[in-house]
């Protein structure tokens, strides 16, 4: 088990006076290849035992449940006094991203998650799909058009009625953050994005910031071994070389960078090792030289998995959801 006071010293972001901080390291859910239902829980189970307390879940995921589950062993074996010592995310996914769905989509994920509230909740990808299929990549004929204004009213609805403390979005480009932010009456308070240092980001970290808005990274390592991933974090010579000489990880090089920009980070490894490597990144810092060569990695997005040539309006191709973020 992690040591009590490296799990009090965690770094915390606020978002906001009526929500928990955020653990700025988080424990992603999402498994692909897709794993059995146990295999999740006894995942969860060991991160909760290592530290971790803040974890990202999704309706697309199948991991509500055994999340959920997983709290409640954790709480009988004493791991945890309660539910309120964790951060839950949880995500709308595009087949619930209309008006009317919204509401009880939350209250579906609640009850599998066996739990009151969450401490956010996002809009998952800027686009809707054919209603009642779950399934990545969507089909190109399943694409539709998503109606922001309507659905993002019926998120603040959620927010209203106590079903989750915060409200935010993922995978949105500057533009489609700034229409947002406009159309808003609660503004997001999260845009959870692809960060890593093969994809970096600035332009729209900077435009977060500078609105209020938390970045957090997913794929920080790449998604390496996904369909939809890369190897090229954790092949990057680069961080190979910054590893060797620190004595780290290329992995923990990569996470301790993304910290390092000021946003939070959701990290995937049902791998009890590797779990534990991700979160012994605390107590240490890069130096000057070894951010200036990580600045200069060229830069290409990993995270493809989606496809954008939809014949609905208007996502024509894969640009157009990113409006040109790097």
């Amino acid at each position: 088990m992690a040591d009590k006071s490296q799990i009090l010293a965690m770094p915390e972001i606020s978002l906001g006076p009526e929500v928990r901080g955020m653990p700025v390291l988080g424990f992603g859910t999402a498994a692909d290849p897709p794993v059995d239902a146990e295999t999740t829980k006894q995942a969860a189970l060991q991160a909760i035992e290592l530290g971790y307390r803040h974890f990202d879940a999704a309706a697309l995921y199948n991991s509500e449940q055994p999340l959920g589950e997983a709290i409640i062993e954790a709480i009988n074996r004493g791991l945890i006094k309660s539910r309120e010592e964790l951060f839950i995310t949880s995500k709308l996914w595009c087949s619930d991203a209309y008006a009317p769905d919204v509401v009880p989509a939350i209250r579906k994920t609640l009850q599998k998650l066996k739990m009151d509230y969450i401490d956010l909740y996002l809009i998952h990808w800027p686009v809707s799909s054919k209603r009642g299929i779950y399934e990545y990549p969507i089909k190109k004929e399943d694409f539709r058009p998503l109606d922001f204004q309507a659905v993002w009213a019926a998120m603040e609805e959620c927010q209203g009625l106590g079903l989750t403390k915060a409200i935010g979005v993922s995978n949105f480009s500057s533009k489609k953050l700034a229409d947002a932010l406009y159309t808003a009456n609660i503004p997001p308070a999260v845009n959870q994005v692809e960060v890593n240092p093969c994809w970096q980001q600035k332009k729209l970290i900077k435009f977060c910031k500078d609105n209020g808005v938390v970045v957090v990274a997913y794929a920080p390592l790449g998604a390496v071994g996904t369909f939809y991933g890369t190897n090229r974090v954790m092949e990057s010579e680069v961080l190979k070389e910054i590893a060797e000489a620190r004595g780290k990880t290329v992995a923990q090089v990569s996470l301790r960078w993304a910290l390092e920009q000021g946003i939070g980070v959701v990290v995937k490894s049902f791998n009890k090792d590797r779990m534990q490597h991700n979160h012994d990144i605390f107590d240490w810092e890069l130096n000057a030289d070894a951010c200036k060569k990580i600045a200069e990695i060229p830069q290409g997005r990993a995270c493809l998995g989606i496809d954008y040539t939809s014949p609905h309006g208007p996502y024509k191709t894969i640009d157009d959801i990113w409006d040109g973020d790097a």
